[in-house]
């Protein structure tokens, strides 16, 4: 069975920095495109960032461009999400996802089939 599972939420004051981590399991991601999404309370779930799991290709939203880094360590089957310069509006419940690579460029959660169970960061002003 396949299994995301995100790590490394926590509160951070504005400007600060955190690393989630997402731990995938259960089958290999060969060819696939992992994403990070977010989602506010009372907010639609978007788009943050995603990256190609066996190829060189990195996206992200335009809200966190400059501040957010992509990676991945394929030996260790775990995507990272850098924040840097968090702000308040950085506020929310982060996923992990897994799509096939056709949806690449496309942003929309519907596309991602495989999900993790979510990690709060929570950004004070």
């Amino acid at each position: 069975q396949v299994q995301l599972v995100e790590s490394g939420g926590g509160l951070v004051q504005a400007g600060g920095s955190l690393r989630l981590s997402c731990a995938a399991s259960g089958r290999t991601f060969d060819n696939y495109v992992m994403g990070w999404f977010r989602q506010a309370p009372g907010k639609e779930r978007n788009f943050v960032a995603a990256i190609r799991w066996s190829a060189i290709g990195t996206r992200y939203a335009d809200s966190v461009k400059g501040r957010f880094t992509i990676s991945k360590d394929t030996a260790k089957n775990t995507v990272y999400l850098q924040m840097n310069s968090l702000k308040p509006e950085d506020t929310a419940v982060y996923y992990c996802a897994a799509t096939r690579p056709i949806y690449y460029t496309n942003d929309w959660p519907e596309n991602y089939g495989t999900w993790g169970q979510g990690t709060q960061v929570t950004v004070s002003s």
